[in-house]
């Protein structure tokens, strides 16, 4: 790899080191790349860390996972905990430790344990020359040629100097799929026309800008007695009157949409003791740190997420807008989280029958920032490339496939997901759509954009629609689609092929999908059958 300076070189480059990026870079250094890494913040990880949204996973996560290199994630995480913060012994014994104790997934954890350990993964490659991270970079255009990317301009913001990156390939995995607009790759956003895919839930009229709500998540702790409330946040008397046409009042409340009935639906900060072990509130969905795990005294309060739905941010879209209009989105969006926070300290109804939680404390040192909130926002939906094959609500969607029990199989496939579809209100005040869909295959064709050659898609903006990205956007399937695509773009390069030459020949296809396996990647569910309803409401739970 050349030295860093006015232009670099690689085997591949990944754009954006969320969960995607993480793991299309760790696939493709196993295979012996050379990779640059380019990732905008300080933090790597996306929605796992930078977002600040602990794992939303399948119920069969701890018994099967589809890739054994993010069941190593898993287990990384776990052990930095054991080795590293003063757990009790009971809290150490425990072969699936949950440091949180949420009750959203199995690992609630806390943001910045997750930075160290991805840290910590990449490291090996960083020593052996086959990968270099360029954080604090912004990629500001692209150079193309026919059907070919074949350089990208970044900004290093640190030292606002621009540096030039080389590579045969090139892979996006940002947040909303910004390098698919600037390197020209043919892509949609937005809900498409049912005319269009034909699915029971899509809209009857194509609308790009009807986009899923974004969310600025924030870290709390809770000090009874103690008095932490924030300063009144601009705009807060408008917000905290805020309502959807088809919510059941206020979006500050304590009455929710029920996600799948539409019903109200009560959902307290708190039922019961701050420190349980586990309660169905608001408190106990995402919290990262239970205090009982650890030695007394070492922390003062549990701490916890807040994604809940009071702060989705459904006023105006940030996709496929001019950057003035995104920025100003993305302000409204803190400034809600903050208004939200800041009710809840001073006229939430408390479960005691008082008025405000004055104790609640921003907890912004969990997610590497001053002021309580994430580095960045919560992402549902961003631009998805026009792909060879497109998965539709009729491949996965459990009422869009009578008389089936299972998903659509593919020919194709390089890994396996499982999530309910989960769309959160939207930007034209529609509200949620919350249904089942079966356990999935991720098809390579999805990974194939129709045109352009040497650019994969290594998260949400595979070729899915706005319904099934709604199944496709979580952790654990970001994380085998990431993987999916470094690992077919190291098989492409030793093949002298391009990546859409692997689908198109019968054995080659055979050849990548026996090396996905070498590499511990499953490419088919065992077989579950239709969804029990205990499995349903696990579904429902983890909602994000």
């Amino acid at each position: 790899m050349s030295a860093p300076g006015h232009e670099m070189a690689a085997d591949l480059v990944v754009v954006g080191g969320g969960v995607g990026g993480i793991a299309a870079t760790l696939a493709a250094c196993r295979l012996g790349r050379r990779v640059l890494l380019v990732e905008e913040l300080d933090w790597l990880g996306g929605q796992l860390t930078a977002q600040g949204v602990p794992p939303d996973e399948h119920p069969w996560i701890e018994v099967l996972t589809g890739s054994q290199s993010y069941a190593a994630l898993r287990e990384a995480i776990r052990a930095y905990y054991r080795d590293h913060l003063p757990l009790t012994p009971a809290a150490r014994a425990q072969v699936r430790l949950n440091p949180g104790q949420g009750n959203v997934g199995t690992l609630c954890h806390e943001p910045w344990v997750a930075v160290r350990v991805i840290d910590q993964l990449l490291a090996p490659h960083e020593a052996a020359g086959r990968l270099t991270v360029l954080r604090r970079h912004r990629v500001l255009r692209a150079e193309t040629a026919g059907d070919r990317v074949q350089a990208l301009t970044v900004l290093d913001l640190a030292q606002d100097r621009p540096l030039v990156l080389r590579a045969p390939l090139f892979i996006d995995a940002t947040e909303i799929g910004d390098l698919l607009e600037q390197a020209g790759v043919e892509h949609v956003f937005g809900a498409e026309a049912q005319s269009r895919t034909q699915e029971p839930h899509a809209l009857r009229e194509a609308d790009p800008f009807d986009q899923q709500a974004i969310t600025w998540c924030l870290a709390c702790d809770y000090l009874p007695g103690e008095d932490h409330r924030i300063d009144k946040p601009a705009g807060y008397e408008r917000l905290r009157t805020l309502q959807l046409d088809c919510w059941p009042g206020p979006q500050f409340s304590w009455t929710l949409s029920d996600f799948v009935t539409h019903q109200p639906r009560e959902r307290p900060l708190f039922v019961g003791p701050t420190d349980a072990e586990s309660l169905y509130d608001l408190w106990h969905a995402r919290r990262i740190a239970w205090r009982r795990h650890f030695e007394p005294g070492a922390y003062a309060s549990d701490i916890t997420l807040a994604n809940w739905p009071q702060m989705d941010y459904w006023e105006r879209p940030v996709v496929g807008v001019s950057p003035q209009e995104q920025a100003a989105a993305l302000e409204e969006s803190r400034q809600l989280s903050l208004a939200w926070f800041y009710w809840m300290q001073t006229e939430a109804p408390r479960h005691d029958g008082g008025q405000g939680y004055a104790g609640l404390r921003l907890r912004g040192d969990v997610l590497g920032t001053g002021d309580g909130l994430a580095k960045q926002a919560y992402y549902r939906e961003g631009r998805r490339i026009e792909a060879e094959f497109t998965v539709l609500e009729q491949h996965i969607g459990v009422s869009a496939r009578p008389g089936r029990d299972g998903a659509e199989p593919f020919a194709d496939s390089v890994g396996i997901g499982a999530y309910r579809i989960d769309l959160h209100p939207s930007t034209r005040g529609r509200n949620t759509v919350d249904i089942d869909s079966y356990p999935f295959q991720i098809p390579l064709g999805a990974l194939l954009p129709v045109r352009v050659d040497n650019l994969l898609p290594a998260c949400k903006n595979l070729g899915t629609t706005r319904i099934t990205n709604g199944a496709y956007r979580e952790h654990a399937t970001e994380w085998s689609i990431g993987e999916a695509a470094g690992l077919l773009a190291a098989f492409a390069l030793a093949q002298g092929e391009p990546p859409r030459a692997v689908r198109a020949r019968p054995a080659l296809l055979a050849d990548f999908q026996r090396l996905l396996q070498q590499q511990g990647v499953l490419l088919a569910w065992p077989s579950f059958g239709a969804l029990t309803p205990t499995q349903r409401v696990g579904y429902q739970n983890a909602r994000g």
